[in-house]
C-alpha cells in the first residue's frame, strides 16, 4: 500500500527533505506551506543586498553534487551570491524533483495549525479547516522566534522581516537595533540602502560583537587534533593552539565544523551550559561570518557615522525615546517562550518537550520527536534548526541536507530503528 509523508514547512529544510524523500524513497509527499516553497525567512524576504553567508560551493542541495548550486547560478564556487537567488534555486530544485517523480507530490498552500501524531501515522490540521493524513510527518518549521525584549518603546518592531515594516522609518532619526549579529547587519544594510539616511543606526548587545569576515579566497579546512579532547577546556585549548599555528583561524574553525555535533554531545550538561554562557557568542562570530562585500559595506557605514556598534544592556539604554524605532535583531529565543503556534501546541499538549537548554525540541538519534513522558514518536520527525540543543551544528545547508538524506533512508519501508530517547 502506498504510504504518504507530510512535510510541514516549505523553507530550505522542507525543500531539501522533500527532494530526498522523492529521490531516495517511494512514498508520496505532501508539502504543507502557506507561501511559495523555497523562501522562508532566510531567502523569501531577502533584498538584493542580502548575500549568503557561505560560498556558492557550499550551498548545493544535492549531497552527491557539491557544485550544483554554483553551476546553476553561473558563479565561481568562492562567490557569495544573493540570498533571494538561493530561494529561486530551491524552487527550481523542487520543481525538477517533482517533475522527475510524477504523481507522487502535492503542495497544500495552507498553514499547519496542529499536528496529531499517532501509532499508525498522524494528521496535520490546516487553517482552511481541512486535514492532511499521513503515515509519517516531518516538521521542517524553522527555528525558534527571536528572543523577546521587554521594552516600552512606542515603535517597537519585534520582527524586522515583516514586509514593509522598515520602509516608513525616517532617515533623519536614529534607529536602535537590539543585537549585533547577522540579522542586525541585514537590517542596517536595508536602512541605509537608498543612500538617504543621515541619522545613525545604533546596534547594541551585551558584548557588542559583530560577526567576523570571510576572506576573499578560501583556504582549505584544517581539522585540529581533537581525538584526545575529553573536556570543554581541552577543546578550547586545542582549537586555539591550532589557529595560532595556522596563522589564520578560519580554516581551523571550518575544519572543526564536521566534529561539532560529536564534541557537543560528549560534553557534560554543565560544560554545555558553560559554553552557552561564556563562549557561544564568540564562537558564532567566528563560525557564521559576513561575506567580504557585506563586511566592506559595514566598514564604510561605520566610517561615515551611519552605523554604531555599542556594548551594554538594552533595558537601561539612555535616551530610548529619541529613537524612531527599536528593532529586535536578537538571536533565537528559548522554548517554550519562543515557540511558534504549531510547535507551541505540541509542547502544550505534551506531544513534544524542549531539548537540552531549551534551544530546540528533544529528539532521538534519528531525529524523531520525543514526547514529554519520554516516549519516542515513531512517525513524527524533525529536521533543521529546532534540532539545536540535542545537536549543535544544525542550522546551515550542508548539515540540513545531510539530515534530509539520513531521514529519507530511515523512512524506507522495513528499516528498524531503536526505541531509545
Amino acid at each position: 500500500m502506498q504510504r504518504t509523508v507530510a512535510v510541514v514547512g516549505g523553507g530550505c529544510s522542507g525543500v531539501l527533505v522533500t527532494r530526498e524523500l522523492l529521490d531516495n524513497g517511494e512514498d508520496d509527499v505532501v508539502l504543507v506551506e502557506p507561501g511559495e516553497p523555497g523562501g522562508g525567512v532566510a531567502y523569501g524576504l531577502a533584498q538584493p543586498w542580502h548575500l549568503l553567508n557561505s560560498r556558492a560551493g557550499a550551498m548545493s542541495a544535492d549531497p552527491d553534487d557539491p557544485g550544483h548550486f554554483a553551476r546553476w547560478s553561473g558563479a565561481a564556487p568562492s562567490e557569495f551570491r544573493p540570498r533571494s537567488e538561493y530561494g529561486r534555486y530551491l524552487r527550481t530544485v523542487l520543481d525538477a524533483t517533482v517533475a522527475a517523480h510524477p504523481g507522487r507530490f502535492r503542495l497544500r498552500q495552507a498553514r499547519a495549525t496542529r499536528v496529531f501524531p499517532g501509532a499508525d501515522g498522524g494528521a496535520v490540521v490546516l487553517d482552511d479547516g481541512t486535514a492532511v493524513r499521513a503515515d509519517h510527518v516531518v516538521l521542517a518549521a524553522g527555528g525558534p522566534a527571536p528572543a523577546r525584549q521587554r521594552l516600552g518603546h512606542r515603535n517597537y518592531i519585534d520582527d524586522p522581516w515583516r514586509p514593509g515594516v522598515l520602509d516608513a522609518l525616517p532617515p533623519d532619526r536614529p534607529v536602535l537595533l537590539v543585537g549585533t549579529g547577522l540579522t542586525a547587519v541585514d537590517v542596517a544594510l536595508t536602512l541605509t540602502a537608498d543612500g538617504r539616511r543621515t541619522a545613525p543606526v545604533v546596534a547594541v548587545s551585551r558584548r557588542g560583537l559583530l560577526p567576523l569576515t570571510h576572506t576573499v579566497d578560501a583556504a582549505p579546512p584544517a581539522a585540529p587534533a581533537l581525538d584526545d579532547c575529553a573536556t570543554l577546556r581541552d577543546v578550547v585549548r586545542v582549537v586555539r593552539a591550532a589557529a595560532g599555528e595556522a596563522g589564520d583561524w578560519r580554516p581551523v574553525v571550518d575544519g572543526t565544523r564536521p566534529y561539532l555535533d560529536r564534541l557537543w554531545t560528549a560534553l557534560t550538561a554543565d560544560e554545555q551550559d558553560a559554553f552557552l554562557r561564556h563562549l557561544a557568542r564568540t564562537w558564532e562570530c567566528h563560525r557564521h561570518r559576513m561575506a567580504p562585500e557585506v563586511a566592506a559595506r559595514v566598514v564604510a557605514l561605520r566610517e561615515a557615522g551611519l552605523l554604531e556598534i555599542r556594548r551594554g544592556g538594552v533595558a537601561a539604554w539612555p535616551g530610548l525615546a529619541d529613537y524612531a524605532a527599536v528593532v529586535n535583531c536578537a538571536g533565537p529565543g528559548r522554548l517554550p517562550g519562543s515557540a511558534g503556534p504549531l510547535v507551541g501546541g505540541l509542547l502544550e499538549a505534551g506531544l513534544a518537550t524542549p531539548g537540552p537548554h531549551h534551544l530546540g525540541l528533544a529528539i532521538d538519534a534519528q531525529g524523531r520527536v520525543v514526547a514529554a513522558d519520554g516516549r519516542v514518536h515513531d512517525r513524527l520527525w524533525l529536521i533543521g534548526p529546532l534540532r539545536r540543543g540535542t545537536q549543535w551544528e544544525t542550522t546551515a545547508v550542508p548539515e540540513i541536507r545531510a539530515q534530509a538524506r539520513s531521514l529519507a533512508i530511515d523512512l524506507q519501508p522495513g528499516r528498524e530503528l531503536a526505541q531509545v530517547a
